[in-house]
């Protein structure tokens, strides 16, 4: 499942760190995130979600969508 946060963020037009003083997530927490280097939890994807006004399921991709 690929992770849409990145994309999201850009169409909102939120930086970085705008994303990361709305959720209080580190901005590289958020970077890992994006890059997939980490993996996110639902209860971070849910404040994701709520920062750039999405659903949650906005955020990843699947085929099973």
């Amino acid at each position: 499942m690929k992770i849409l946060i990145y994309q999201q963020r850009i169409k909102k037009r939120y930086s970085l760190e705008k994303l990361a003083r709305k959720t209080n997530i580190s901005k590289a927490a958020l970077n890992n995130y994006e890059t997939e280097k980490r993996k996110v939890n639902i209860f971070q994807l849910e404040d994701i979600a709520k920062a750039l006004d999405c659903k949650i399921t906005d955020l990843f991709d699947s085929y099973w969508k």
